[in-house]
């Protein structure tokens, strides 16, 4: 097998000395036909906060599209459940982050796990739990009969930057990420966490449906929502990348029990 540039899993260890003692682990899940090199430059920055890093490369991802359409969300959601339970058993309080598909995973991984033993926050980047293209209802028979569509990755405003990610779409494993949507947003009420929630004001390949059904499904009673207005789709490798670290390594601190309220975000244009 081998793997596209830079996609191999990212693992870093916590820096207690950086963190008051405190071990935090913050697990990073990248999206659909992307790979851990969306989410790379993110992680390495948080680990120099003192935070433990876990970037995957999720089942299928990372090497031919051909690959991820004989997985589905069922493999993708067991190998970050794995590395969840490692961190968990580390570190004092693990975050959770994804991006599109990654965001919506971490909100699965959130709502199986809530109470307190669950994760003590989630950030999601662009996160899709919907689709208004009509096209999804025919997946069921499209699957079938055609193995892929044109590529969905690569949606990024900054020039000469890439995510190395598929140039397909797998349709079987796309419609396994679909259908996992409806169970998903079933299950949103269950999610008591810290949310933040950050979204480009020009998003390529997720449209605006998600958005109120997880902010106004999960039961949350911290919820942030930013807006990234100078990226795309792909915003961890976009031009608001300083804002995402930043801004997530200031709420991670927040709901780890390393800061006070007053130093988490403050561009945010909605707090709930």
């Amino acid at each position: 097998m081998t793997l596209l540039p830079d996609a191999e899993p990212l693992s870093l260890p916590a820096r207690p000395d950086l963190t008051g003692g405190r071990r935090v682990g913050v697990l990073l899940s990248h999206g659909f036909t992307g790979q851990p090199s969306s989410m790379k430059p993110w992680g390495r920055f948080l680990a120099q906060q003192g935070y433990a890093v876990e970037v995957p490369r999720l089942p299928g991802h990372g090497t031919r599209w051909q690959d991820l359409n004989a997985t589905t969300w069922d493999d993708w959601l067991g190998e970050l459940s794995a590395r969840y339970a490692a961190l968990r058993a580390e570190n004092d309080a693990v975050v959770l982050a994804g991006l599109s598909m990654g965001g919506a995973l971490v909100l699965r991984l959130a709502a199986d796990h809530a109470g307190p033993d669950g994760p003590a926050g989630v950030i999601v980047v662009n996160p899709a739990v919907s689709t208004k293209r009509l096209d999804v209802r025919l997946l069921p028979v499209l699957k079938h009969l055609v193995p892929s569509f044109p590529g969905i990755a690569g949606d990024i405003k900054r020039e000469g930057v890439s995510e190395n990610g598929y140039d397909r779409t797998p349709l079987r494993a796309a419609h396994s990420m679909m259908q996992a949507w409806g169970p998903l947003r079933a299950d949103l009420p269950r999610i008591t966490a810290p949310l933040l929630y950050l979204r480009s004001t020009v998003d390529h390949v997720v449209d605006d449906s998600s958005e109120p059904l997880i902010v106004g499904g999960v039961s949350s009673t911290d919820v942030s929502v930013v807006r990234l207005t100078n990226s795309y789709h792909v915003a961890t490798l976009d031009h608001d990348d300083e804002r995402i670290h930043h801004g997530s390594a200031a709420f991670i601190a927040r709901v780890a029990g390393l800061a006070s309220e007053a130093d988490a975000p403050t561009d945010s244009d909605t707090t709930s």
